[in-house]
């Protein structure tokens, strides 16, 4: 679906009467879990695999496997995954001023004994990326999950939004200069009190005069049976007072559905946003493990 840039926000809380916009082609390289998407002189696709797998493309159909971010693995996660050289989770980059910024998660299914990491690299290929060390970490009785970072850069300001059930996304305000929190200190972004609080992958996403927080609620990876769907709030501010459509607060289970199973997309989520030339993308994965791409 393709529409005028300044229809974004009607395109998002608009509700789909007829038919949900099928995805366009992708070919190669395209078996991938929580992809996220960014372009410097070409396209990245980077997604969670033991040591971050890194996909290219020049057209954002074609893509083409280009090594792990981590190729002799990431040692430093272990004691997170609960095994050498474990799937990372999540990974979320963002490409500004010649460098790019990595951040993502270890852990093990179901644990609160979570982490997330951050890496920095100026040219995005395969063992290029510098380890910046651990940004935040949970453990078990924490209120919220520490996976599922995503990097939200507006003007001179760095926040990160994180979170996986429990208390649902919550974000923290990072130092522009080292990547870390510049504080101790996180605030809730959006919470469900329903299917065991399943809401995460949380995207947040500035155009125009507001902030849109996407997330992917209920159950990713089980084939068929997978639930998963992509829901969004919008905001003034980008720390908090998101809503939905019909003014229910997001932090009080509010958010109004983007996108479903339909077809044959069953469970799209683990959604990433970016500008690109020829609009606004949206990049998700679904129950292959193939990503898609969407133009609103």
């Amino acid at each position: 679906m393709r529409l005028p840039l300044t229809l974004f926000s009607t395109a998002i809380f608009s509700a789909v009467a007829n038919a949900y916009p099928n995805p366009g082609v992708v070919t190669g390289d395209t078996a991938v879990a929580d992809p996220t998407i960014i372009r410097d002189t070409q396209l990245y696709n980077v997604a969670t695999a033991p040591g971050i797998q890194i996909l290219t493309s020049t057209d954002r159909t074609a893509w083409t496997y280009a090594g792990l971010v981590w190729p002799d693995g990431a040692s430093w996660t272990d004691a997170y995954t609960g095994t050498t050289n474990g799937n990372l989770w999540a990974p979320d980059c963002t490409y500004l001023d010649g460098q790019f910024y990595l951040y993502y998660a270890a852990s093990s299914f179901g644990s609160q004994n979570s982490a997330i990491f951050f890496a920095k690299s100026t040219t995005g290929a395969s063992g290029s990326f510098t380890n910046e060390g651990l940004v935040t970490s949970t453990v078990t009785g924490d209120t919220y999950n520490a996976i599922d970072p995503n990097l939200l850069v507006a003007g001179s300001t760095w926040y990160l939004s994180l979170g996986s059930f429990w208390d649902g996304i919550v974000g923290e305000a990072l130092s522009s200069s080292t990547g870390k929190p510049s504080g101790s200190s996180v605030n809730s972004l959006a919470e469900r009190f329903v299917n065991s609080g399943a809401i995460e992958a949380s995207v947040i996403f500035q155009f125009g005069d507001f902030y849109y927080l996407f997330s992917s609620w209920d159950i990713c990876c089980d084939g068929t049976s997978s639930t998963y769907n992509i829901r969004v709030g919008r905001s003034s501010t980008y720390n908090g007072g998101f809503v939905d459509a019909d003014g229910v607060a997001l932090t009080d289970g509010g958010g109004t559905l983007v996108l479903e199973s339909h077809g044959d997309i069953i469970g799209p989520g683990g959604q990433d946003i970016m500008t690109d030339v020829d609009g606004v993308v949206i990049v998700y994965r679904e129950r292959r493990f193939t990503f898609f791409c969407i133009i609103f």
